[in-house]
């Protein structure tokens, strides 16, 4: 059995599923990326390049499916090129590169991951309600965005999102075609450490000190970067026992906040308007995720916040850890956090009454241990590539053998 896997990247989503068919099922992997060409370990890697793409003679609400067709029609070339790929089963995920040439190429079914469905009512785009407002063209492009999604709903036999709010934001009509999976944390990395070191990097932790961790692959208002400088700033003032990790590089990677930052990043920006204890608020750039996972079982406190968006990877690695999470009572977060059960909820913009949770936590973490405890145990449950994969196994066989 050969499964062919497409993405832009590699092996993002498919690498923990890649392994277990391979390891597990015997099954022949294939991807093809804008990675270079490899054999990686039992995968062989296909390269595409895009020969062209998006200009600014373009309008503005045509360039992201612009840029997705020449991704697709390369990897259409690209495979074209290749009689020797004949996969069983094609596996993609619906973002900056389409599976819908792929019918064209291959007799087999499609499986699309789908993740995010723009919509600019009640959504990312409208929830930063205190922040300039996002300009006309930017709402019309973002509808124009789901038009290579809407092409891969009709064209797959099956797709799936990794949440159940992920997946209730795709159009109804297909929603009988799609399943929840997650994609599966590994608990052997994302899990409580008994004894975790009391340093990151160059900075030592004292023993009488609290620690409050942030983690966001960027430091943007669809993260909250700014809602928590605002809590840290809060807590320094409170309290002389506390300091501050954040983790993540100085970029936007999501949203329009390079829009009203006069030329700054949005990190940048938020540290301009106002001031910081930085002796005490410490950004560690990017770490690994072994690293990630002792600062998580330092953490007294763990802060994550998020609008109406893509769920992050690192609430669910935080959760694992067995941190005390303190999160943004917003949709996606819902999903994973129970108020007082396995975490704390609160209003994103309410920075008193998560000032109020922060100092109770870290008044007595011992008192607040058994909200990690119930995370890590939720995530056992329903959430580890044990758990997860069999599903997506389940999910190909039933395309494979209808």
């Amino acid at each position: 059995m050969h499964v062919l896997f497409v993405h832009q990247n590699f092996p993002a989503q498919f690498g923990h599923i890649a392994r277990f068919l391979t390891d597990q099922h015997g099954y022949r992997c294939s991807f093809i990326s804008e990675k270079p060409a490899a054999k990686d370990g039992q995968f062989e890697r296909i390269q595409y390049q895009p020969t062209g793409g998006a200009t600014e003679q373009n309008h503005p609400c045509t360039r992201t499916f612009e840029n997705q067709i020449w991704h697709s029609q390369a990897v259409f070339d690209t495979l074209s090129n290749r009689p020797d790929i004949q996969p069983d089963l094609i596996v993609g995920h619906s973002g900056f590169v389409s599976t819908l040439f792929l019918r064209e190429l291959y007799d087999c079914p499609i499986i699309n991951y789908f993740e995010y469905f723009y919509r600019t009512r009640d959504s990312d785009m409208d929830f930063r309600h205190d922040l300039p407002v996002s300009e006309p063209t930017a709402l019309l492009r973002a509808r124009a965005r789901n038009a290579t999604l809407l092409l891969d709903l009709e064209n797959c036999d099956a797709g799936y999102s990794p949440t159940d709010w992920q997946r209730a934001r795709l159009p109804k009509e297909f929603q009988p075609k799609l399943s929840t999976i997650f994609d599966g944390l590994d608990e052997s990395i994302w899990k409580p450490i008994a004894n975790p070191r009391r340093q990151v990097g160059s900075w030592k932790i004292p023993s009488d000190m609290k620690v409050v961790t942030y983690v966001s692959r960027g430091m943007e208002s669809m993260r909250g970067f700014d809602i928590f400088m605002k809590l840290a700033q809060r807590l320094c003032q409170d309290r002389q026992d506390v300091v501050f990790f954040v983790v993540g590089e100085d970029r936007v990677a999501y949203g329009g906040d390079l829009r009203f930052t006069e030329g700054k990043t949005f990190k940048q920006w938020v540290l301009a308007n106002a001031q910081y204890d930085l002796s005490r608020i410490l950004f560690t750039g990017r770490v690994s995720a072994m690293d990630l996972a002792n600062l998580f079982s330092v953490s007294d406190l763990h802060v994550y916040l998020t609008a109406p968006f893509v769920l992050s990877w690192s609430l669910m690695d935080a959760l694992s850890c067995g941190a005390t999470v303190l999160a943004s009572d917003t949709g996606p977060v819902q999903e994973m956090v129970q108020h007082e059960k396995n975490g704390l909820l609160v209003d994103f913009f309410d920075v008193d009454a998560m000032a109020q949770m922060a100092h109770r936590v870290l008044d007595d973490p011992q008192a607040a241990a058994p909200l990690g405890t119930a995370a890590r145990e939720m995530i056992l449950d329903k959430y580890t590539m044990q758990k997860c994969l069999p599903q997506m196994v389940d999910l190909y066989r039933s395309v494979l053998d209808p």
